[in-house]
């Protein structure tokens, strides 16, 4: 089955991949798609509610099976008024790039200290109109970890900005300088196959 992941951005789409790469499935993105790409909305207050409303767009505009998915960014310790949550990349009405986006996290960090944070995740698939999953179960969401004012001195991936300041909670180091095979913990989440075959898309 081909399945359309709706994200523009190839760092998402080549960590998905990974993700289901043992199922039987080809995942193909917006870039591989004819014509413009779409702009779907995502003025939901959480997770879920983001990911419903991409997955429903691009579902009625290719006419192809479709799953979307979104995140928020919970920090503990911080105001109420700083919490990012589903707008991770867009602060004070802004939307930051991957520099600025650095610069206000590890901002934050200087402010408040290390700050422990961890990433909550939602999916929505559509495979035709009476076909429809959704979740935000807490096997999709991301181990908790480390946000630190000083960025990793070398390594920068474009469409994750916030990895290179992200530190593992147990060891205290960078995760871009853990063993290979622990590098991509922050984008490795086994809860989405596991639904895939839960919901018999494998």
């Amino acid at each position: 089955m081909k399945i359309l992941y709706g994200t523009g951005n190839p760092a998402k789409l080549q960590a998905m991949r990974a993700n289901l790469s043992k199922l039987d499935i080809e995942i193909i993105g917006l870039k591989d798609m004819e014509g413009e790409i779409l702009n779907a909305p995502e003025d939901g207050k959480t997770p879920l509610e983001n990911a419903r409303q991409k997955a429903w767009t691009y579902f009625h505009y290719y006419q192809i099976p479709v799953f979307s998915c979104d995140s928020g960014l919970y920090i503990e310790g911080i105001p109420d008024e700083l919490q990012p949550g589903v707008h991770v990349r867009t602060v004070h009405g802004k939307t930051l790039t991957d520099d600025e986006m650095r610069d206000y996290y590890s901002g934050l960090a200087a402010k408040y200290g290390d700050l422990t944070a961890q990433y909550i995740n939602a999916i929505c698939l559509i495979i035709d109109e009476t076909h429809v999953y959704e979740s935000m179960d807490e096997s999709l969401f991301g181990e908790k970890f480390l946000i630190t004012s000083k960025p990793h001195s070398s390594i920068r991936r474009p469409g994750f900005p916030i990895d290179s300041l992200s530190k593992d909670i147990a060891s205290g180091k960078y995760y871009y300088d853990l063993e290979q095979g622990n590098v991509d913990k922050l984008v490795e989440y086994p809860g989405f196959a596991v639904l895939f075959q839960k919901w018999g898309i494998c």
